[in-house]
């Protein structure tokens, strides 16, 4: 056995001592090192109403599980898509992480499937980022829903309702350009035509030229994609500028933001949007009731009355979908290890009828997102909240 030295007299300690030293520390230390996750979130910048209560969910996730401790590094990534590889590589580099959750946005979610690919890290999207390469998305599990899923919805609602005409304002990313895509896909065979397409930026503080051209145009409805408060402007111009129209919106711009911001100007409009939202409005039969006010309960209480959002649920579900995956990967290897990251990220995807707070989770290595019809319901802004539509 091996002699340490003792640092106040620098003779060596006795040799009985410090057997007794080991065998305590072999009693008491785990026998795995801990578990790492590296959180990256927009908790400022033009998402921070998507990243802060994500942050705050964090706090929620569970400490240990199956017996192992876990430790949540959470930075903030200023809706910055360059921020967020930073706090990446730093995670994979410096942290040692297991798992990846983040971002916030869109493109800073594409920015960590770069560095989640290229270290072999899974990772648990917070936002809803598009297939694009196949090894790259083999690391990369989405907790929103798909913008199809989504569009459909809308694109449904649109159809009972006699809508012929769309306009269509959204961010000029791969957020707004995916849901146009979508929506795209879904009017096809629906006898409702795209009559203009606009876009602006997330940091834009008028889009009056935009709102000019939809209502040369005037379409029958209009469909705004953008998210958080910012989702707000291009609805808030057209009413200004007279449009009479319906309005719909896409799920990124859910949150109680948004309809302050939006006031008088939003009331009546149309949303698709995790059950989370309106949990208590759901019927008891839903299966994602239990969990969305166990959740909402739990985040209300740190947090304060009327304060959950769909956003913080996202981050609340992958903590789920991470807790359900760990027992798996650690019957095959050790936390720290590239062999336990190939083993999480072969449990996530593995993950079968999971419930959370947005839906049910199926995933598969043809579908990442893993969710159906149960994880999107349409809601209105009545009166400055939200109307579950039944």
């Amino acid at each position: 056995m091996q002699i340490f030295s003792n640092t106040t007299t620098g003779h060596a300690r006795p040799r009985r001592t410090m057997c007794a030293l080991a065998l305590s520390a072999a009693i008491t230390a785990p026998a795995w090192a801990d578990i790492n996750v590296g959180v990256s979130v927009s908790a400022t910048g033009p998402a921070a109403v998507l990243g802060i209560p994500e942050k705050n969910t964090a706090a929620l996730c569970p400490a240990t599980i199956a017996g192992q401790k876990v430790n949540y590094i959470v930075l903030d990534d200023a809706t910055d898509p360059a921020q967020v590889t930073k706090n990446a590589r730093k995670f994979a580099t410096e942290d040692k992480v297991d798992l990846f959750i983040g971002s916030s946005s869109v493109p800073g979610v594409l920015a960590m499937t770069e560095v989640a690919a290229e270290t072999k890290t899974p990772q648990l999207t917070l936002g809803p980022s598009p297939y694009t390469d196949p090894a790259k998305d083999a690391w990369s599990f989405r907790m929103p829903q798909s913008n199809a899923l989504m569009a459909q919805a809308l694109v449904h609602h649109m159809k009972a309702n006699k809508v012929k005409t769309l306009g269509f304002i959204g961010y000029a990313d791969s957020f707004g350009e995916g849901f146009l895509q979508a929506t795209n896909a879904a009017l096809e065979g629906s006898g409702i035509k795209m009559t203009v397409v606009e876009r602006y930026n997330r940091t834009d503080t008028s889009v009056t030229g935009q709102a000019l051209k939809v209502l040369s145009a005037n379409p029958d409805a209009v469909l705004v994609v953008g998210s958080g408060t910012p989702a707000a402007l291009p609805e808030t111009t057209l009413v200004e500028r007279g449009y009479k129209g319906k309005f719909y919106q896409s799920h990124g711009a859910v949150s109680k933001a948004f309809l302050q911001v939006g006031g008088k100007a939003v009331e009546g409009t149309i949303f698709p949007i995790g059950p989370i939202v309106v949990a208590d409005q759901l019927p008891d039969s839903h299966p994602s009731k239990k969990v969305a006010l166990d959740y909402t309960k739990r985040y209300e209480a740190k947090y304060g009355a009327g304060s959950v959002s769909s956003f913080g649920a996202h981050m609340y579900d992958a903590c789920l979908v991470f807790q359900a995956a760990v027992p798996k990967a650690l019957k095959k290897a050790k936390p720290g290890t590239a062999e336990f990251r190939q083993a999480l990220r072969d449990a996530i995807e593995s993950t079968h009828e999971l419930v959370g707070t947005h839906g049910v989770f199926n995933m598969s290595p043809k579908d990442h997102y893993g969710h159906d019809e149960r994880a999107r319901v349409l809601i209105r802004a009545e009166n400055g909240n939200w109307k579950l539509i039944k």
